[in-house]
């Protein structure tokens, strides 16, 4: 009877006399026994009450949130004939990363967390982590399920290049009569505005390869010939070395003689251009360096080789002149000195292909003839030989391409045709 009339619900066996009471915390009882505050706690608590007891007081349950009405669900895709779930779950991998795709991020989240979005598979933006979206250098792409169990993906590796077609038929055939058959003459240069010119007996023709058009440009007359012709880097000058010794320039674009040179004994059979100067080579064994700017016929001569020069050229920064003999040797000068700064003579016939890499200043490259039938790679540096490679025949003509990787080689073998070589600028 105590305990009723204090308003407590004690258990059999437990008198009102054994509990003490402070009257502060008489006075909260009986608040909370208050219908107003009954109300109120039965309004925190979870609308089921069979999930009362497993139910968090700050986030409703998710048994009874409608989660179907915002869309948070994951909604399984309709399985098609054929596919199985290891698939989907592989293609979410690949599409969307491994965190996305992983079994276990579904409703059974931690409390307190909320539901995963499925445009944003990744919960922490800036963390480092590896970009599963960009196809790997490995044919084997990460895969969930495991490393053992990866293959080759046939999507993420592009397809290997088909080989390049070399066309064994020319695109065209230009009838070249009266040319000679002469080794150590260059008598063909293309420029750089798509014209090609043509050493012909005693006359010198220019076709353009953007209309088909043909033009003589000079006759020497019948005591006289073409040895070879040179354009200059721009285009619209180009140099006639003379059997006479003779070097002369002309306009392309107007067919107007500019200027005649001499200083040669006998023929000019290699003629090269760089920014300013152009250099000669005859068979009287000298090389002359003509200027345009000043009126005489040449500014320096330079004396090194003991046969007919047969090859020049400047390198892409005009400070270094590689010359070629039929000594079989290789020079290579500079703009500070009237002798040789190189001697190389590793070549055992005439010395005639030469080219510089665009790309490295002293990358030199040489090529033999019959009895050498080599291109060598040179260091102008230290003068070491880098690399060589035997061709099979006389190397005729190299020219590096605009990739620093490819050099383009014509040669003869048997005499009659050319032959196109791809190969690594050092790396053969």
């Amino acid at each position: 009877m105590e305990a009723k009339k204090s308003g407590l619900n004690l258990p059999a066996g437990m008198s009102g006399t054994s509990l003490r009471l402070d009257t502060a915390a008489a006075s909260s009882i009986s608040t909370l026994n208050s219908p107003s505050s009954l109300r109120s706690i039965s309004n925190l608590t979870s609308p089921s009450k069979s999930n009362s007891a497993c139910s968090d007081r700050f986030i409703p349950c998710r048994s009874s949130s409608r989660l179907h009405t915002f869309g948070l669900l994951d909604r399984p895709s309709p399985v098609k004939e054929g596919s199985n779930e290891a698939y989907s779950r592989l293609l979410k991998s690949e599409l969307f990363g491994s965190d996305f795709a992983s079994p276990s991020l579904s409703l059974s989240s931690p409390a307190g967390a909320a539901p995963p979005s499925p445009l944003s598979p990744s919960k922490n933006m800036l963390r480092f982590k590896t970009d599963h979206s960009v196809a790997p250098s490995s044919p084997y792409s990460p895969s969930i399920l495991g490393q053992q169990n990866a293959f080759p993906s046939d999507s993420s590796t592009p397809p290997p290049k088909p080989p390049r077609k070399v066309l064994k038929t020319p695109h065209k055939v230009l009838d070249a009569p009266s040319l000679q058959d002469d080794f150590y003459l260059n008598l063909v240069d293309w420029s750089t505005q798509n014209v090609l010119a043509v050493g012909l007996g005693t006359c010198v023709y220019l076709w353009s390869a953007s209309n088909s058009k043909v033009t003589k440009l000079c006759d020497l007359g019948p005591y006289d010939g073409v040895c070879s012709v040179q354009w200059t880097r721009e285009g619209s000058f180009i140099s006639i070395g003379t059997n006479l010794g003779q070097v002369q320039v002309w306009d392309g674009t107007q067919c107007k003689k500019v200027r005649t040179m001499g200083g040669h004994q006998t023929r000019t059979g290699v003629l090269a251009w760089n920014s300013r100067i152009l250099a000669s080579g005859s068979r009287d064994r000298n090389i002359l360096q003509h200027d345009m700017r000043i009126p005489g016929d040449f500014v320096s001569k330079l004396v090194g080789h003991k046969s007919e020069v047969c090859g020049l050229k400047w390198s892409s920064d005009d400070r270094e002149l590689a010359s070629g003999g039929n000594d079989n040797q290789l020079l290579v000068w500079n703009q500070h000195s009237q002798q040789p700064v190189l001697r190389l003579t590793e070549h055992t016939a005439a010395v005639k292909a030469i080219a510089w890499s665009p790309h490295q200043s002293s990358l030199l490259v040489s090529g033999g003839g019959t009895a050498d039938r080599c291109i060598r790679f040179w260091n102008t540096t230290n003068g070491h030989q880098l690399n060589c490679l035997d061709t099979g025949s006389q190397v005729y003509f190299l020219s590096p391409f605009f990739s620093p990787l490819r050099l383009w080689v014509a040669n003869f073998p048997k005499g009659v045709c050319f032959t196109n070589y791809f190969r690594k600028w050092g790396s053969f």
